[in-house]
């Protein structure tokens, strides 16, 4: 089996710069830079284009959510995506959080309420499930006939924040949105579930850990409830001039959007807000069983986290972030060292008998999304099981799943990303 190479196409931004221009507006990376802010295009015949079209589902505004408190950005009504279930799937629910990145300052939250990750006026009205979403038992043959939802992400913040800023008209009440998708989607049938998953990708991913517990809470006891991190394991890790850019990222959006209030209170009681909102010091506090997805060699965290231009000014990084294969050896060292800290980070998580763990040695980021990375003929392997599989192991407890991959260069079936930077 020969290695894949997806070819993403940055149609927005130069990456070699590290900033994003859009029309007058430039802006930090950190806080666009997301796999869903670029067009992926593969650069082999994918069976997701060969084979039947993916289900287009509509979006949904929720109606009367701004009297909760529970608005976009810009004021507007956030909303979701919903496909309801059938057969012995009808009382079973996945909720599927959005990704997109986060604002850290004023002037990026400006800037993003006037995109669909601020303002349901950008949003599309419907959009493909596929991956974890699809409705087709061969592309998603555990969930494919369970109600499956995607809440849309318009906050900035994880889905976390709550606070406002009227000067410059910015609501973030990210966790009021929560509540009220979550509020509306009971109403609906969830009240009912026997079984249910709570899922996100990237931004998204961290957000399924922060509000996992709280997901568990809204059903009784006799519920399967679980949780799945796809793509959300993001470090506090020192980036290659020896700064620490994501801590100081990730520090702006809880103080701006007042996330503190929404975090474990266990883990406050040990740590400042901004520790609290990195995963790894966030994990040992959730109760409720979590499974983490994530590369090993996470794109995104490479791109933003640990080069981003403003700690590579001279630009040495640049081939190696748009291509792992024009790394320098001492380049790769530093990122198997990113590995080895993601691996550390996670060891005690991954003595619970109830926790699971697929960490694959790719460049890649959100896996579950994508049907050629989460379920398909040549898709991601550890010890030859894709991730739809172990995931569906985990969640029915059919095997224990700790899958942890040998190091790069070793997996060969790996969907890697490789940047056409324009």
């Amino acid at each position: 089996m020969t290695m894949k190479l997806l070819l993403v196409v940055v149609e927005v931004a130069c990456l070699v710069s590290g900033i994003l221009s859009f029309g007058s507006e430039t802006l930090s990376e950190l806080s666009f830079l997301e796999n869903d802010v670029v067009s992926i295009r593969p650069s082999f015949s994918s069976p997701q284009l060969q084979g039947p079209q993916p289900l287009m589902v509509d979006l949904t505004l929720i109606q009367g959510a701004e009297s909760k408190g529970a608005v976009c950005l810009d004021g507007t009504l956030p909303g979701y995506h919903l496909d309801h279930g059938f057969g012995s799937g009808a009382d079973s629910w996945l909720i599927h959080l959005e990704g997109g990145g986060w604002c850290n300052t004023i002037r990026n939250c400006v800037y993003r309420k006037n995109t669909r990750r601020g303002s349901s006026k950008y949003m599309e009205n419907q959009i493909p499930f596929t991956g974890i979403l699809s409705n087709k038992p061969e592309e998603n043959p555990d969930f494919f006939n369970w109600n499956r939802v995607k809440l849309r992400y318009c906050d900035g913040a994880s889905f976390s924040g709550d606070s406002e800023d009227e000067s410059v008209q910015l609501q973030f009440r990210g966790q009021q949105i929560w509540l009220a998708a979550m509020e509306e989607l009971m109403s609906k049938g969830m009240q009912k579930a026997d079984q249910a998953l709570l899922s996100g990708c990237s931004a998204g991913g961290l957000a399924s850990i922060i509000h996992c517990d709280e997901f568990r809470n809204l059903f009784p006891k006799s519920s399967k409830v679980k949780c799945l991190s796809d793509g959300g394991f993001f470090l506090d890790a020192i980036d290659v001039s020896g700064g620490r850019t994501l801590r100081s990222l990730f520090g702006g959006v809880v103080q701006l959007q007042e996330v503190q209030k929404n975090l474990p209170k266990s883990c406050l009681d040990q740590l400042d807000p901004t520790s609290c909102f990195f995963p790894q010091n966030m994990i040992e506090h959730i109760e409720t069983p979590l499974f983490l997805l994530n590369a090993a060699y996470d794109v995104w965290q490479v791109q933003a986290s640990l080069a981003p231009p403003s700690a590579d000014r001279l630009g040495s990084w640049n081939e190696c972030k748009s291509n792992h294969a024009n790394c320098s050896s001492s380049q790769m060292l530093f990122l198997q060292d990113f590995r080895n800290q993601m691996l550390s980070e996670i060891k005690d998580f991954s003595k619970s008998s109830q926790t699971g763990l697929f960490i694959n040695s790719c460049f890649a980021h959100c896996q579950s999304e994508r049907q050629e990375t989460w379920f398909a003929d040549d898709s991601p392997l550890i010890e030859d099981k894709p991730i739809a599989v172990a995931v569906g192991d985990w969640y029915f407890d059919r095997e224990v799943v700790k899958s942890i991959d040998c190091a790069y260069p070793c997996d060969n079936s790996c969907h890697n990303l490789v940047f056409n930077l324009k």
